[in-house]
């Protein structure tokens, strides 16, 4: 396909001995326009890759991971994140993604039995861990105690950041930090209720944690 470039984009004519100068910097800007995206180099145009080409396909890896006791073993891209891996890949959605930035603990689940954010938590990271959601909390039609301490205690209302509360919560009691409502709600405070439920939450901890 031939381009028509415009008079004033035109390089230079030849100079003695058939030899082409480098354009200049006017030349060079000119041509790059009426082309769209093409580059001089020598007298020669180059076509610039789209930018997914040059990157070519994204790097990914194969993680196994135990998921609420199931032995899990995916293939996903290395950015991909735990909470991503648990919504996407899995179809465990009740870990919520609220800011995905690690500020509201909606996304809050337990690996090898610590309190994480999942959507800081790259998957790749985690061969070989343990994972408990708070669908991995109940047994069978059982509840988990603060899963019934919740509803007992009313303690949720638009219920958004209830599971990642819960599961909060779970590990707020394994950790011994429910010696006062005090200190419950200071270890508890990365999780955001944006309804306000904070005392009911608090009360339901400390039920579960066998203070009520």
């Amino acid at each position: 396909m031939s381009i028509d470039l415009p008079e004033s984009a035109v390089p230079p004519p030849t100079g003695p001995g058939g030899s082409s100068p480098a354009p200049s910097r006017r030349t060079f800007i000119a041509t790059s326009a009426a082309v769209g995206g093409a580059v001089v180099a020598g007298g020669t145009f180059l076509a610039v890759p789209d930018e997914a080409t040059a990157e070519g396909a994204s790097p990914s890896s194969r993680v196994s991971l135990t998921v609420n006791g199931t032995r899990r073993t995916v293939t996903v891209d290395n950015r991909t994140s735990l909470l991503d891996l648990l919504r996407e890949h899995l179809g465990l959605t009740g870990s919520k993604k609220g800011c995905n930035a690690g500020a509201c603990g909606a996304c809050t689940v337990l690996v090898d039995g610590d309190r994480v954010n999942s959507c800081l938590t790259l998957a790749v990271r985690l061969e070989g861990a343990e994972v408990t959601t708070v669908e991995g909390l109940a047994e069978g039609d059982r509840l988990h105690p603060l899963q019934q301490a919740f509803i007992d205690e009313d303690a949720f209302q638009c219920g958004y950041c209830t599971p990642g509360q819960i599961v909060s919560g779970v590990g707020c009691i394994k950790e011994g930090h429910t010696g006062s409502p005090e200190e419950i709600r200071e270890w508890m405070s990365g999780n955001i209720c944006r309804c306000g439920c904070y005392v009911k939450i608090v009360r339901a901890v400390e039920q579960a944690a066998g203070r009520k």
